[in-house]
């Protein structure tokens, strides 16, 4: 391609305003800006990334106002594709917590293991509750259960709590309709079924390798015995919703985003089966139609009343304005990369070197994650340099270059990361030792899915 011009994102025949160089040296400048108001200056994210794409801008070369015009345009595309689901998926997520749900299908799973199966129960547990859950709020939820079950079991709560932390950042990392993943399925347009379904085939030995097998080494290096942190409480509510309801209610939107690829794969076109199961299965339908029986089986399930299903859902909403801030930034960022130029340039790039672009596409998002400490803004940015080279794959590749950079974006929590003190803080842990524990857990889960992820790029 040459350097002088290429077609952006729209379809739309734009001039570059610089040539390869300067355009190289406007990306390593921008994103380096970025790093460094996330993490010497402070500055949250949404800012950060919008300051970002202005320095980008300036330095290519182009108009300023047509730059913001492109950070704009980057900012409400992915909002109105990304933003409503995330609002959806938090109002689910409550729901479950305050239902009961949560704790109803930790019990059960809880009450039906045995001692040496507790750590593999803990893992379930934690990819169960984090299919819904934003990590933030999994993270809260879960950390009462591991200390009173580590307690009652007498066993240490790093045995235990790693791999429910392996599950819930695998869920986190890889599987919709959490932020990243959504985020980089509609910067590279890979198809939300595919990659879910293969984002938990992904997860699953990810999560017994990061979670049950690396608990057993993490335990003997730093054995943290449960202590009282955490009392038994009784639940506030008269009745919870039964293990099986919740189990199906949870899985519903999976359910549904999952058929709607398998009727693109095997039902004719055309045909009314193919067109009820694509709008069902539309991630938009399937998220609104399980808050809707959510609201039922979770909600009147539990006992609640219309005035406490609405203030639950109320209360889901304003945690996660930051969140959905940050995300349309990172759209508005990559945009940005998009119109002038950079993203084709860097693509060209990538299909010169003959490395695999599964793997550079996670050592981009492995450095952004580094640098910054944020999973979110290492996922997006990393998508919006890949998202050109996309354009060259097929259906299932698209997917797995999603997997990639959620693998990478979940490489070695440490001092930066809010994340990394949420669990040296619950655990009782030194720097060292939360190091030794959540970082190389993290670590080891971002690898082992790389690994999952080329594997089943050679099969397919």
């Amino acid at each position: 391609m040459n350097s002088s011009s290429f077609v952006a994102a729209t379809g739309d025949p734009v001039e570059a305003v610089a040539g390869t160089g300067v355009l190289l040296t406007a990306a390593l400048i921008g994103i380096a800006v970025l790093v460094l108001l996330i993490t010497w200056f402070k500055l949250h994210p949404f800012l950060a990334l919008t300051l970002g794409s202005l320095v980008v801008g300036a330095i290519a070369g182009r108009e300023m106002l047509d730059v913001v015009a492109s950070f704009s345009t980057g900012v409400g595309d992915t909002v109105k594709g990304v933003g409503v689901l995330i609002a959806l998926g938090a109002m689910f997520g409550k729901l479950l917590a305050d239902s009961g749900g949560a704790d109803r299908i930790v019990d059960t799973i809880v009450g039906r293991s045995s001692p040496r199966m507790l750590p593999w129960s803990m893992a379930a547990i934690g990819a169960i509750i984090g299919l819904p859950m934003f990590f933030e709020i999994g993270l809260v939820l879960l950390m009462p259960v591991i200390f009173l079950v580590a307690k009652r079991a007498e066993r240490s709560v790093i045995a235990l709590g790693i791999p429910a932390l392996a599950g819930l950042s695998a869920m986190h990392g890889f599987v919709p309709p959490h932020p990243g993943p959504l985020a980089a399925i509609d910067a590279l347009k890979a198809d939300l079924g595919i990659t879910l379904g293969l984002g938990i085939l992904v997860a699953v030995p990810t999560i017994v390798v990061a979670g049950p097998v690396f608990a057993r080494f993490a335990d003997r290096w730093v054995p943290v015995p449960a202590g009282d942190l955490f009392e038994p409480e009784t639940s506030t509510r008269e009745r919870r919703p039964s293990f099986g309801v919740t189990l199906a209610t949870v899985l519903l939107p999976v359910v549904l985003m999952m058929g709607k690829a398998l009727a693109d794969l095997l039902v004719d076109d055309g045909t009314t089966t193919r067109a009820v199961l694509d709008f069902i299965g539309e991630p938009f339908v399937a998220l609104l139609i399980a808050v809707i029986v959510a609201i039922f089986t979770l909600g009147r399930g539990s006992g609640m009343g219309r005035d406490d299903v609405a203030t639950v859902l109320n209360n889901a909403l304003p945690p996660i304005a930051g969140i959905i801030l940050i995300v349309g930034a990172g759209g508005g960022f990559k945009q940005t990369l998009v119109d002038t130029g950079i993203a084709e340039v860097m693509a060209d790039f990538v299909r010169d070197s003959g490395v695999s672009v599964l793997l550079l596409a996670w050592l981009v998002a492995v450095l952004i994650r580094v640098a910054t400490g944020s999973a979110t803004v290492a996922t997006i940015t990393a998508a919006g340099i890949m998202a050109p080279v996309a354009g060259d794959l097929a259906g299932v590749e698209v997917s797995l270059l999603v997997l990639a950079i959620g693998a990478g974006s979940v490489f070695f929590s440490h001092v930066n990361d809010a994340g990394f003190w949420l669990v040296k803080e619950y655990f009782g842990l030194t720097v060292g030792q939360t190091i030794k524990t959540w970082s190389i857990m993290e670590t080891v889960l971002s690898v082992t899915g790389l690994v999952v992820v080329l594997g089943i790029d050679l099969v397919v």
